[in-house]
């Protein structure tokens, strides 16, 4: 029984072409909310602006304030190759690991140019996953990137958005990621200031969603799938609050799955036998499976996931696999939008 429980099976599902959200709403708090209650498995539905409603004074509320960077580059070979380059995460400074493609045009030692003059990178390793290494001059590109990059959309987006802002949350502040951590999209100004004059606390953590938040598990048994690493950084603020918050028995909201794994991946126990988390940076593949008992985490705001991700793994860790599936059965029945651009999920 233990062993059907891990396998990949369990995480895939149809999806309907038109269910996928290929454009924000007009208005980010009025996408659909499912309510999903663990303890009585039930489901209800509301609208995401009234998810104050939800939400007890002195709960805390803990948002990823990573900012996306326009991580597509478009390049060419000696001989006119054109080549699509994904940056992933900066290993030291100028020096990326990439996704490319066609990787067939990727050859090492190969220089690939962007059509403006000084800016180049060279092909110096591959990684494991097939991905390869660039070496890119300047070292410092940030102003090319902001001139020649593209937003980084998920691969189900078919068009372009026009306005690179509305693939960010309205909290985002520190850049780093090459993919949003998109159950902060929901929320506006207007509704952080509500949820404060709740009593709610708000805090941040910062996780860049890289390869680790999409590459999808292709393990039989899910627990075979090795995560990439994402650094992960609480500051003193942010771990005094939520501690604080376990000690007095409030509840701790994670924004997303990203802030779900920054939070447990920095639990320990302490001297009283509770667990509270630690203000670090680090870097972790923390992966939480079903079974996994959360520490930290009380309830969770988080879209609909891609079959076979480690994102819909957790969610289901969190929810129960059977919860899991009944959610997203309904979802699909009454024609809720799924993904990035999609409604969301309260877990309580």
């Amino acid at each position: 029984m233990e062993k059907d429980l891990y396998n990949l099976s369990n995480f895939n599902y149809e999806l309907p072409r038109g269910l996928i959200a290929q454009q924000p709403l007009q208005e980010r708090d009025s996408s659909r909310l499912l309510v999903v209650n663990r303890k009585n498995n039930s489901l209800h539905e509301t609208i995401f602006k009234n998810i104050t409603e939800l939400l007890n004074k002195d709960d805390v509320l803990v948002l990823n304030d990573t900012r996306v960077i326009k991580a597509k580059l478009i390049g060419k070979n000696k001989t006119g190759g054109k080549i699509e380059i994904l940056l992933l995460k900066e290993k030291e400074k100028g020096i990326w690991e990439t996704l490319v493609r066609p990787g067939k045009k990727a050859k090492l030692g190969e220089e690939i140019s962007f059509g403006k003059k000084g800016f180049y990178a060279k092909i110096i390793d591959k990684t494991l996953q097939g991905g390869r290494i660039f070496e890119f001059f300047p070292k410092d590109f940030a102003s090319y990137l902001d001139e020649l990059g593209k937003p980084p959309l998920p691969h189900y987006i078919k068009k372009e958005i026009d306005d690179f802002e509305k693939y960010q949350t309205i909290y985002s502040k520190r850049e780093g990621a090459v993919a949003a951590p998109t159950a902060g999209l929901h929320f506006t100004e207007k509704l952080i200031s509500q949820i404060k004059q709740k009593g709610v606390n708000i805090v941040y953590v910062t996780l860049h969603c890289g390869l680790a938040t999409f590459r999808p598990v292709k393990c039989a048994d899910i627990r075979e799938h090795k995560m990439d690493s994402e650094c992960i950084e609480i500051s003193v603020e942010s771990a005094s609050t939520i501690n604080d918050a376990k000690d007095k028995g409030s509840r701790v909201i994670a924004v997303g799955t990203t802030s779900v794994r920054s939070l447990e991946a920095a639990s320990f126990l302490n001297p009283a036998g509770e667990f509270h988390i630690k203000d670090k940076t680090f870097e972790t593949s923390f992966y939480i499976t079903p079974g996994y008992k959360f520490r930290i985490v009380d309830a969770l705001i988080t879209n609909f996931h891609t079959p076979l991700s480690t994102n819909l793994i957790l969610v289901s860790s969190f929810c129960g696999l059977a919860l899991t599936q009944k959610a997203y059965a309904y979802a699909k029945t009454v024609n809720f939008r799924f993904f990035s651009f999609g409604d969301a999920m309260f877990i309580a």
